[in-house]
């Protein structure tokens, strides 16, 4: 395995993590005693498969249904020097219900301390003033290093890069979880942000959001040769030293395999990426044309600030990635999630359009593309737009 710095927190952490959102029994913590031996048994070997293979950073998250509880039956059977152990806590309106759900967390780990307690979910306004306020979750938080329960103090992000970087600027965190892809480099000014402040960077999900490269289309599988589109990416983020980890959600022990036979080529990683990038490029400008992929999102309003609230800069994205590399399930999982991923994935798709349509007409005066955006949301909903898609957290 190979470790980078995280940062200020001078822990040497390995360039994959393994990522707890996929190995366990259930989404609903009242599940818990429907957990199956077979179950128990598949989490606790991925879990030694994980460390045996170097990656012995251990994420996971209150809001993760079973994990905590299962991996409080194998983490205090492992040498408690040798693990990084993350959870993560959602701010909320009241410190003291920060700390009970923190002291359940750890009851549920059956840990005395965890060297990383991310905020979870740090999306919009109300998370980051939760979080920042004086007496707000991060002052409680900072209660529990003082105690020595907790070593290192992050957060995580599904929110606006400017929203990330505000909180990156206060100077307070020592790390951040956040979303950056080869298809979605919005986030890098955030990335930089980061390095300033000497933030661990810690990158959420890059084969699922990055793509459901577990399932690449032909399209991508052959312009990303001679890797997988998922090595591919790997690659592509870790190329950058500013990144320091990839969280790999595994659901069995070889789910490990492809990432670390992959990581044989990072050290020539420049050498290995620049033909596909090359390539990669030429399809986006084939498909879509270099000035809309340079200009189509400038001046296109927040989802916030769109009637109905569309969220127009999601959908345009999500065609463009669909028209160039035809990734239409990818494209469609995102799209259906739009009205059904809160604050995590906020705004609407184009179900409604009919109702705003002259609204956002009149909205995007001025936006050099508006009558191709309207039809690109009528495209979209065609093309791909059905049955409601739901966060793993909210399942029944």
């Amino acid at each position: 395995m190979i470790y980078r710095r995280f940062g200020r927190t001078e822990l040497q952490m390995p360039v994959f993590s393994c990522g707890g959102m996929r190995y366990q029994h259930s989404w609903k913590d009242e599940e818990a005693e429907g957990i199956t031996s077979e179950g128990q048994a598949n989490l606790e070997a991925t879990i030694r498969r994980s460390v045996e293979l170097g990656i012995n950073h251990i994420e996971t998250a209150r809001g993760y249904g079973t994990s905590e509880i299962q991996l409080g039956r194998i983490l205090p059977k492992l040498d408690r020097d040798k693990i990084i152990v993350q959870t993560k806590v959602a701010p909320c309106d009241d410190s003291a219900e920060f700390r009970k759900t923190f002291d359940h967390s750890m009851s549920l780990l059956k840990l005395d301390h965890v060297e990383l307690l991310g905020l979870h979910g740090v999306n919009n306004q109300e998370f980051f003033d939760w979080a920042m306020r004086p007496g707000g979750s991060l002052d409680e938080a900072e209660k529990l290093r003082k105690a020595g329960r907790v070593r290192h103090i992050g957060f995580s992000t599904h929110g606006p890069v400017d929203l990330i970087i505000q909180a990156i600027e206060s100077g307070r965190f020592d790390y951040v979880n956040l979303h950056y892809y080869w298809i979605y480099q919005n986030n890098w000014a955030a990335v930089e942000a980061a390095t300033r402040h000497d933030m661990g960077v810690f990158i959420i999900s890059p084969s699922d959001k990055g793509g459901m490269l577990y399932q690449p289309p032909e399209k991508l599988v052959n312009l990303c040769k001679p890797l997988s589109p998922m090595v591919f990416n790997d690659l592509f983020c870790l190329s950058h030293p500013q990144i320091h980890t990839l969280s790999i959600g595994a659901a069995k022990p070889s789910d490990f395999d492809e990432h670390v036979e992959g990581l044989k080529s990072l050290q020539e990683a420049e050498a290995v990426l620049a033909p596909i990038l090359i390539k990669l490029s030429e399809a986006y400008q084939e498909a879509l044309g270099a000035e809309w992929l340079a200009s189509w999102q400038n001046g296109l309003p927040k989802w916030e600030q769109t009637p109905g609230n569309m969220n127009l800069p999601i959908v345009i994205w999500l065609w463009n990635l669909l028209k160039a590399f035809d990734l239409k399930e990818y494209a469609r999982m995102r799209y259906n999630l739009l009205g059904n991923g809160g604050h995590w994935f906020p705004g609407l798709n184009a179900e409604k359009l009919n109702e705003v349509e002259s609204l956002i007409h009149n909205q995007l005066e001025g936006y050099p593309y508006r009558d191709k955006a309207i039809a690109i949301l009528k495209e979209m909903h065609s093309l791909v737009g059905g049955e409601a898609v739901k966060r793993l957290s909210t399942i029944d």
